[in-house]
C-alpha cells in the first residue's frame, strides 16, 4: 500500500456495503486521490470495477492476498 493511499477496510461485510465504503470514501477524497479497497466478499471482483466505470473513477490495481480483494481507485 503506498503512504498517499486512504485505506478503506470493508472486510467482513456483504455487498452492496464495501462499494457504498468506496463510494463515501471517494466523494470525501479530492480529485486525483488513491482509495485502497479491502473486501472479502467475492461479488466485489465485479461491483467495484462496474461501480467505479459509472463514475468515471479508474481502477489501478486488483489482486488478492491472505483472503481478501483490494482495489486501488482514483478518484476522478
Amino acid at each position: 500500500m503506498a503512504s498517499e493511499d486512504i485505506l478503506v477496510d470493508a472486510r467482513g461485510h456483504l455487498c452492496p456495503v464495501p462499494t457504498l465504503r468506496l463510494r463515501r470514501a471517494l466523494e470525501r477524497a479530492p480529485a486525483g486521490a488513491r482509495v485502497r479497497l479491502l473486501a472479502d466478499d467475492p461479488l466485489a471482483r465485479i461491483d467495484v470495477p462496474h461501480f467505479a466505470a459509472s463514475i468515471g473513477a479508474q481502477v489501478l490495481e486488483q489482486g488478492e492476498a491472505g483472503g481478501a480483494l483490494s482495489f486501488v481507485v482514483v478518484r476522478p
